[in-house]
């Protein structure tokens, strides 16, 4: 059987694999999608992704083709843990391919080109026509010099691309790639939890921090600092460890300390983590991936113990007080909640956004291998890393990037956030403004509501299966 759509969820440095399945897959002739699904009585979808973000936006997008389509759909393809609860029966482990950096690719091609033939044997023999290539979340172009010289050679072999950002969509269309913008799938996080009943007003999400506590056993005076090593095991490997040692800095400045690691789904990462942790200097809390509801637990806020002692109706009465009312919303915000983490430690990637959404403050820390560091900085035209501080173009949020990611600098940057309300001001007030960016509504012509379509259809997911049922 060939599969008619190939649509793929990948991360940048596996282009070189996406390379080998498409020229293994592809031959003459074009269809529509829906006329290709109407011969064979289904739509059938190839999918890839190569990460633990990848599976969650494929498992989302796998849900909401079925939702829209008219036609029964059968999928197939890699992917996690996300995708297998969609019915998705991975051909090979998706670790296998969830390879980031340059160094770190290297010792990994071979095992591409294997996948390629392999591809090549179960599909390319049946000579059908070129299946439509979609690709969801644009490689950072914009982030590297000559970067977008690449989409050039990208519409080679993609059909549409999917933009997660606001700006990039353009870009792609002036260089000859068909794009459509449909939002960050972060976003979808708050929708979600909506249904599940978590509090929710508009791209703000607020947990229970009182449930997660009581859940782990974690004592109200200790102070919980979320980290998030990342999703590759090649990650964790390299984050750990200095996650480590910077809480044994941490641990002589604070009474209480409580850790709170946030374990991708992801097996060899789960198991790597529940053996390191064993040697930790703080007490250590592992929170399991794919449980969106006690992620933002972990993260959500309380009522902070000053508004309780003074038994204030609100902050407000307070602040209007003592301070200028330009002032105001941020400083209610900052004193009516403290947050159940205090703040949270990341490695880059989608957890900045997933942050903003809990309004929880944040540092940023990346180490990579020291070829793939200086690569960067050789060809990066940009002074940031993190999605929030990339969009609005302003250091929100601190960074400790390559040679500076150490526990002597980080301890620092996260006792000064942790004290510091003005920093944690300045980072929750940044948040609204920088997920509006995000929001495919902002972009929609028209009121939904006027227009009698339903806030749903324009979550990222379902706009990026729209677009390809209308192809």
């Amino acid at each position: 059987m060939f599969l008619r759509t190939v649509w793929n969820v990948k991360i940048d440095m596996n282009s070189s694999f996406f390379r080998v399945v498409k020229r293994s897959l592809s031959v003459s002739g074009r269809e529509s999608v829906r006329d290709l699904a109407s011969k064979d009585g289904e739509l059938r979808v190839f999918l890839v992704a190569g990460e633990v973000s990848g599976d969650i936006i494929a498992s989302r997008f796998m849900n909401s083709l079925e939702r829209l389509s008219p036609i029964p759909v059968r999928f197939a393809g890699v992917g996690g843990l996300m995708m297998s609860r969609q019915g998705l029966n991975s051909l090979f482990p998706m670790e296998d391919i969830a390879v980031m950096g340059i160094w770190e690719l290297l010792p990994h091609l071979s095992k591409f080109k294997e996948y390629g033939k392999f591809f090549a044997a179960r599909y390319g023999e049946q000579r059908l026509a070129s299946p439509q290539h979609f690709h969801y979340v644009a490689p950072s172009f914009w982030a590297w010099r000559g970067g977008e010289a690449r989409l050039k050679g990208l519409s080679e072999f993609v059909d549409h691309m999917f933009c997660i950002l606001p700006f990039e969509a353009e870009v792609c269309r002036s260089n000859g790639l068909a794009a459509t913008f449909v939002g960050h799938p972060t976003l979808e996080d708050a929708l979600e939890l909506k249904i599940n009943k978590c509090i929710v007003n508009e791209w703000k999400v607020q947990g229970d921090g009182e449930k997660f506590r009581k859940n782990y056993g974690i004592s109200s005076e200790s102070t919980i600092i979320s980290l998030l090593p990342g999703s590759r095991l090649q990650e964790v490997t390299r984050m750990l460890s200095i996650y480590s040692r910077t809480m044994e800095l941490l641990k002589s400045a604070l009474s209480e300390l409580t850790a709170v690691i946030h374990v991708a789904p992801n097996t060899r990462v789960e198991e790597y983590i529940s053996k390191a942790v064993h040697e930790w200097p703080v007490s250590v809390v592992l929170v399991p991936g794919g449980s969106p509801c006690m992620r933002y637990n972990s993260f959500s806020m309380e009522k902070s113990s000053l508004v309780r002692a003074l038994g204030l109706v609100s902050s407000a009465t307070l602040c209007l007080k003592l301070i200028p009312s330009t002032t105001l919303v941020c400083t209610v915000t900052c004193l009516l909640y403290t947050a159940a983490s205090r703040l949270a430690l990341c490695t880059s990637g989608t957890v900045a956004v997933e942050l903003q959404l809990a309004r929880l403050p944040c540092v940023v820390a990346y180490r990579a291998h020291l070829l793939t560091e200086w690569f960067i900085r050789y060809k990066a035209k940009i002074p940031y890393i993190s999605l929030p501080n990339i969009v609005l173009d302003s250091p929100i949020i601190p960074e400790a990037l390559f040679e500076a990611c150490t526990p002597k600098r980080l301890a620092p940057l996260l006792i000064d956030l942790m004290h510091d309300e003005s920093l944690r001001c300045k980072q929750v007030s940044a948040a609204e403004k920088f997920l509006s960016l995000l929001d495919p509504l902002k972009r929609v012509s028209g009121n939904p509501a006027q227009s009698g379509h339903k806030l749903l259809e324009y979550t990222p997911s379902m706009i990026a299966a729209s677009a390809v049922l209308n192809s």
